[in-house]
């Protein structure tokens, strides 16, 4: 069994109990099992990348770990605690998608399936800042500001995917969306009566969005690996 095997063996055990856990409303169990899966999945990435691990990466993982933990402890600055700190950590991936990737060259028959994820996107950004919540008024600018970062996250993988559609790129958007449907339920679940089906669609989209953030840190990597062997 390779080195990297066991923690994402972890990782997925660690996501089919939060499933049990959630369904059969165990929440003080789903707690600890959610607290294994970002430590299991990070020893995964940094045991597959051969120990090495980028500065941007690593404040990525820290700051999803900073922003777990608010959401599990639960407590009166958890929420702004927990925007902030995934906030953060979408500023850092859109920073890399920058500086790492590519410029995207825009094809006339791209126009019309990236017109669509603009409107989509636009649509769902007005849709969920436009709910008006009366503990969400608290941080309304911050809120705002949350959502246009996550779209232009969502914007920038969609159309990369579109233009490029490499497995790289498949890796992005499927990070996104996981990221999306995470937070959309993540307000759902706070601002609405409890549902069974919104926590765990909450929890499944948020684990499921740091293994794809995982593999694609391991594939940029494979591929940056790949330019400096054939240079």
């Amino acid at each position: 069994m390779k080195a990297n095997k066991p923690s994402l063996i972890l990782f997925f055990v660690a996501l089919l109990f939060t499933i049990i856990f959630d369904w059969i409303k165990q929440d003080a169990l789903a707690i600890y099992a959610k607290a294994v899966v970002l430590p299991a999945i990070f020893f995964y990435f940094i045991v597959s990348n051969d120990f090495k691990v980028g500065k941007t990466e690593g404040l990525i993982f820290f700051f999803c770990f900073v922003g777990q933990v608010f959401d599990l402890m639960d407590v009166e600055i958890s929420e702004i605690g927990g925007v902030i700190s995934f906030l953060i950590v979408y500023l850092l991936i859109i920073k890399l998608f920058i500086i790492d990737h590519e410029r995207i060259q825009l094809r006339r028959k791209d126009i019309l399936p990236i017109s669509i994820v603009v409107i989509f996107i636009v649509y769902l950004l007005v849709s969920v800042l436009s709910l008006q919540f009366d503990n969400m008024k608290k941080f309304n600018l911050l809120y705002t500001i949350y959502g246009i970062v996550l779209s232009i996250l969502s914007y920038y993988s969609f159309v990369s995917y579109i233009t490029k559609g490499t497995y790289l790129a498949l890796l992005m958007s499927l990070m996104a969306v996981s990221y999306i449907f995470s937070d959309i339920f993540y307000i759902f679940n706070v601002y609405f009566s409890y549902s069974v089906v919104l926590v765990l669609i909450r929890d499944i989209t948020q684990i499921l969005a740091y293994y794809f953030m995982a593999e694609y840190f391991l594939e940029k990597a494979k591929l940056q690996r790949k330019v400096l062997y054939n240079n």
